[in-house]
């Protein structure tokens, strides 16, 4: 598995697009379902993922139990995902809660990842390998 991180618009989906060639199936953290997700190649946008999953009535342990799950069953996908403790804090305490439980599970994700790149300005950073 491999997590692919950085600030929005930095190049992050391009990158793994390419990393993560030929044709890789992309699964949309946006609008994809768990199924989606064990048969792609790339997760982008893990962070609107955990959001959809904040608003349903489950906890942040059991979000956190169904990503390392969907980890687990599909180790060599790239998870593509935006950085978002680097800023203000917010005001708004769902904001404040889907900041923190992105936080926690990008690093469950990057311990157990083969491989961590942080993208800025289109410029991949090897943080583990």
């Amino acid at each position: 598995m491999k997590l692919i991180i950085g600030g929005s618009f930095q190049g992050k989906s391009a990158y793994a697009a390419v990393y993560c060639s030929p044709s890789p199936i992309v699964a949309d953290g946006s609008i994809c379902t768990q199924e989606d997700i064990l048969h792609c190649d790339i997760l982008d946008h893990l962070h609107l993922y955990i959001r959809r999953l904040l608003k349903q009535p489950i906890t942040e342990n059991e979000i956190e139990k169904q990503i390392d799950s969907l980890c687990k069953n599909n180790p060599s996908m790239c998870i593509v995902c935006n950085e978002l403790g680097n800023g203000v804090v917010p005001m708004e305490a769902f904001d404040r809660r889907y900041r923190e439980t992105v936080g926690r599970i990008c690093c469950n994700i990057a311990k157990q990842a083969e491989e961590v790149i942080r993208i800025v300005c289109g410029i991949p950073i090897v943080l583990k390998k």
